[in-house]
């Protein structure tokens, strides 16, 4: 068979080179660019709803914050990833319930490090009529904030149903960090002790398990009356506690969103940042693994980021370099011949070369016999109710050089192509003696 001749009649090409060339750039740009989007989906998802964390944008977020330290040139950071941790810069990490594992952030950030807890206070949800806002249910559970740096520091909450006129300040904080109350404000005080408890002795907690390590040897021997009190509700509860660099703010409503309505609080908000924040800091990084929302880990992410990206614009070019050298052919294809010719001739000839690959030749004297004996029956009408062995002396009446039976039982006894060829050759002479076909 031969190739198939796929194009325009006069044989020119379907496409141009550099139609064909286009399609494949278009392709392999849009392969590799939905893999590209495929591995950073998740970051690109959005604000990921409306809950109590830096992205978002409701009125229990802190992204109003976090447009303010943009705008103010203070270079604020989204961590997605627990190894932004290791910084020295401030980090404000802002946990929803007491559930949120702090483990890993408190064994890497220490109390050495500057950072910002900020603890949870409403029970809101997602609005579904209103993209990006959330119903609040009133206030969480006590337990909630409470929970959040449990069992390494313990403290009650409490809340102020009364708004409080004023709130006290260290006297080393700037004097720019003067915050408007908020409604219910929330305050740490100490935990009650149970009856016949020593003196600062830690008080049983029911059903407490031993916290991770790391958390706990960072908070080893540390409680609630380490805290130094920085702002204060003027009545013993504290709204901003200090263990060396490490803050817990108890009411978010010093910072979220709703806050940044104030122009007092925004501008007390940045001050008290820059006052938490290390000499020479860069940056403020606002935490969203602790909210769920961290790089998701994949091994197509891995190849798209450094160091390992590297290799991968190196593989990439070597497979662009191997594409070209292949797209470099000598001069235009040329169709095959066909492996099978037309016509009878070369049909024949085709079926004799599979017979003599095969080495089968020299069995084919008794069928070129036969062929012979049918082309004489045909010939001479010799009746068909005469059996083989009266055909062949009915044959043999006919006259010839040799009997017809004898040229038979050569052609039958051939061991070799010679003697299968002559015999052969033998016969056809019979023919066409006693025939006298060609």
């Amino acid at each position: 068979m031969s190739d198939v001749a796929i194009g325009r009649p006069d044989g020119g090409s379907l496409f141009k080179p550099t139609t064909i060339a286009l399609m494949i750039l278009v392709g392999v740009v849009g392969f590799f660019g939905a893999l590209t989007l495929g591995a950073y989906a998740p970051d690109l998802e959005g604000d990921g709803g409306p809950g109590g964390h830096a992205l978002s944008n409701s009125a229990i977020g802190y992204s109003a914050l976090v447009q303010l330290a943009s705008a103010t040139g203070r270079n604020p950071r989204i961590l997605r990833d627990e190894l932004t941790w290791q910084g020295e810069d401030l980090v404000v990490a802002t946990p929803e319930t007491a559930a949120t594992n702090l483990n890993k952030i408190i064994a890497a950030r220490g109390t050495t490090r500057a950072t910002l807890y900020v603890l949870p206070k409403w029970k809101a949800q997602a609005d579904d009529d209103h993209k990006g806002w959330v119903r609040i249910g009133g206030l969480l559970p006590a337990f909630e904030p409470e929970g959040v740096l449990a069992p390494g520091i313990r403290f009650s909450i409490k809340r102020h149903m009364k708004l409080v006129k004023t709130m006290t300040y260290a006297g080393d904080l700037p004097r720019a960090v003067v915050f408007s109350a908020s409604d219910k404000l929330q305050v740490m005080v100490p935990l009650e002790q149970p009856h016949g408890a020593s003196k600062g002795a830690r008080p049983p907690v029911k059903g407490e398990a031993v916290g991770p390590a790391g958390a706990d040897d960072v908070l080893d021997g540390k409680s609630y009356a380490d805290l130094r009190p920085v702002i204060t509700d003027g009545a013993g509860g504290i709204v901003l506690g200090q263990l060396d660099n490490m803050f817990i703010l108890a009411d978010p409503d010093l910072l979220d969103n709703a806050a940044m309505k104030r122009r007092e609080n925004a501008g007390a908000a940045l001050a008290l940042l820059d006052w938490m924040n290390s000499t020479g800091a860069e940056s403020i990084g606002f935490d969203v693994v602790l909210n769920g929302l961290g790089r998701t880990k994949s091994l197509l992410r891995l190849a798209l980021d450094p160091p390992i990206l590297a290799m991968t614009l190196t593989l990439a070019m070597m497979v662009i370099l191997i594409g070209l050298r292949a797209a470099g052919r000598f001069g235009a294809p040329q169709p095959r011949a066909r492996a099978i010719a037309f016509g009878k001739t070369a049909l024949v000839d085709n079926g004799a070369m599979l017979v003599r690959k095969a080495g089968k030749a020299r069995l084919l004297g008794g069928r070129f016999a036969a062929v012979i004996r049918d082309q004489a029956v045909q010939t001479f009408g010799v009746s068909a109710r005469l059996t083989p062995p009266e055909v062949d002396r009915y044959l043999d009446g006919l006259g010839g050089t040799v009997p017809f039976t004898r040229l038979v039982e050569a052609a039958e006894a051939a061991n070799s192509d010679g003697e299968m060829l002559a015999a052969a050759r033998a016969l056809h002479a019979w023919k066409q003696e006693v025939v006298g076909d060609d």
